[in-house]
C-alpha cells in the first residue's frame, strides 16, 4: 500500500495548470459540474461547459481528464 499518495501527486502536479487550461481565473474555484462533465466525456471528444466560467467547450485529452480527476478527488477528500 502506498503510504501518502495525495501528497506525491500534488507535489508532480503543475499548480494552476488546471485553471489555465479551462480558462478559469485563479481566483474562483472550478464547478464541480465542469469537472464531473470532464471526467464522464472520452478522451478525444469535446466537453461542453454547462456553467458560465470558464471556456465553453474543451477538447478532453488524458492530461486533463487525469488533472480534473485528482481536483474532484481532492474536493472530496476536504469535505
Amino acid at each position: 500500500m502506498v503510504k501518502k499518495w495525495m501528497q506525491k501527486a500534488f507535489k508532480e502536479h503543475t499548480k494552476g495548470a488546471l485553471h489555465r487550461q479551462l480558462e478559469v481565473p485563479q481566483s474562483e474555484k472550478i464547478p464541480s459540474t465542469l469537472l464531473n462533465e470532464i471526467k464522464n466525456t472520452p478522451v478525444g471528444k469535446v466537453a461542453h461547459n454547462p456553467t458560465k466560467t470558464g471556456k465553453k467547450s474543451v477538447k478532453v485529452t488524458g492530461l486533463l481528464k487525469k488533472r480534473a480527476v485528482l481536483a474532484k478527488t481532492a474536493r472530496d477528500v476536504n469535505k
